[in-house]
């Protein structure tokens, strides 16, 4: 299987993470049948031969469309970091014996995720619905070693399957219940890659008992953050995207310790007009609210308010972390709300002012050492 890298996957991977994908010889994402058949032999298994649904309720067309978009995001991520680690990038040094696993077990999991990207793909194709019709250009801040890499993978990962949550609720409540099946299975999938990363990661494979939902909206406006540019109008996807919420001094970009502390926030609102009547208030009104497992969602005031930067747009904050009373193991999303004390999630999206921000909160470590520094 190794052999078959070198031409399997073709894109330009620097040392800061940004990836600009081409075409390449397994013919992603429009691959003919023989390619197709190639990809499928690289990832254990074949598309699914179920026909498609009879009907597809209009309100479902996004769901697929943000999977369509998670995927592409995600071949071009681990296309990145295959060739790092394929090429000895620094920071992606592996002993030959560990170096040809690891590979292994990439391509299959990037093989993998073409598949998803072509199934979401073939059922918007099927109700000639509006196609994401290829890959954007991205960035992955921080993915600067295999450890972050890693621990990158492992928080998109846990975003993923939250929103997953919400894509099969969706698709309930709007009566298509013939694609729930298929997307249940890929959470299963992507609950196997979080266990793997996570062990790399001296973590517990499972994190969590109940894993931590999202909402469609968060987990679109996550992905906003490694887009550099698209070969298409992104404003065409009837999704939200909120401005960005920054958690700001913690460690590896998500991970904090597993202590009730105080978090500090930073919240662009330029050009939000849901923003503008805040601006310049020293004591505005606001929560940050958390989702974590499938707790109702949790919301602490914020304080010690800031404005700064161009027209005062930029908002610095501080909240509560209540992590003993509510055991926040794992991941928590993070959003800035005009509200509190919400009973469902989807609540928490219509008072939104900026997210999501991602928290991962680790205890201590194992001994699993497949990754340890010694053979950095």
């Amino acid at each position: 299987m190794l052999s078959q890298l070198g031409f399997l996957f073709v894109a330009m991977a620097l040392a800061t993470g940004r990836v600009v994908r081409r075409d390449s010889a397994d013919g992603f994402p429009n691959p003919n049948a023989t390619q197709l058949e190639f990809i499928e032999d690289i990832a254990d298994g074949t598309l699914s031969d179920a026909p498609p649904p009879p009907s597809l309720n209009e309100s479902s067309i996004p769901i697929f469309q943000l999977i369509s978009f998670n995927e592409y995001f995600e071949v071009a991520f681990f296309s990145s970091l295959i060739e790092n680690i394929t090429t000895d990038e620094p920071g992606f040094t592996l002993p030959t014996e560990k170096k040809v696993e690891i590979l292994e077990i990439l391509a299959t999991v990037l093989a993998q995720e073409q598949l998803h990207a072509i199934d979401a793909s073939n059922v918007l194709k099927h109700f000639n619905a509006s196609l994401i019709p290829e890959p954007c250009e991205y960035v992955f801040p921080g993915a600067t070693d295999i450890n972050s890499s890693i621990a990158l993978a492992a928080t998109f990962t846990d975003v993923v399957l939250g929103t997953l949550q919400d894509a099969a609720e969706g698709l309930a409540v709007n009566g298509d219940l013939g694609p729930i099946r298929k997307v249940a299975s890929i959470i299963g999938q992507e609950g196997q890659q979080s266990g793997f990363y996570r062990l790399l990661l001296n973590q517990m494979p499972s994190q969590k008992l109940f894993l931590t939902t999202n909402v469609g909206a968060f987990g679109w406006s996550a992905l906003q953050q490694f887009v550099v540019s698209c070969p298409f109008n992104i404003g065409e996807i009837e999704i939200p995207i909120f401005p960005p919420l920054e958690v700001a001094h913690v460690k590896g970009g998500q991970t904090i310790e597993p202590r009730d502390q105080r978090l500090s926030f930073v919240a662009n609102l330029t050009g939000s007009s849901e923003a503008e009547q805040l601006i310049n208030e020293t004591s505005p009104d606001l929560f940050v609210t958390y989702f974590s497992g499938q707790l109702l969602p949790i919301s602490v005031p914020i304080e010690d308010v800031e404005w700064f930067g161009e027209n005062n747009a930029q908002l610095r904050f501080e909240a509560e972390f209540p992590f003993e009373e509510n055991i926040l193991v794992g991941l928590t999303i993070a959003a800035l709300t005009s509200k509190d004390n919400f009973t469902t999630y989807g609540e928490v999206v219509e008072v939104t002012i900026a997210a999501p921000g991602l928290i991962e909160v680790t205890e201590e470590g194992l001994s699993w050492d497949l990754l340890s520094e010694e053979d950095l």
